[in-house]
């Protein structure tokens, strides 16, 4: 499975809606498994993002799925970043010509 960053910003309705949160994370969790996937870690963060979400998706597809799925609802906006292992970047690095 590949594994993703997702930066999270709330919509005006996601902060009217701040208390509702809690219960929709789980939602979210819930629709990633759906699509084969999980949720590692979900953060609260301060600055530029409001939170950020690490998880594994078995694709690329099933990436996008889940980020169209949670936009859907109009409380987040996200940026999800495919992320890759330190070997895998060892491995990237070392074919380098």
């Amino acid at each position: 499975m590949s594994t993703y960053i997702q930066l999270i910003s709330w919509t005006e309705q996601g902060l009217r809606n701040l208390k509702d949160g809690p219960g929709r994370l789980e939602t979210a969790k819930k629709a990633l498994r759906d699509l084969g996937g999980e949720l590692k870690s979900f953060h609260l963060t301060m600055g530029a993002y409001d939170a950020v979400a690490i998880f594994e998706a078995p694709s690329d597809e099933a990436s996008v799925r889940f980020a169209l799925q949670i936009a859907q609802a109009g409380n987040v906006r996200t940026q999800t970043l495919k992320a890759f292992t330190e070997s895998e970047y060892r491995e990237l690095a070392g074919a380098l010509k």
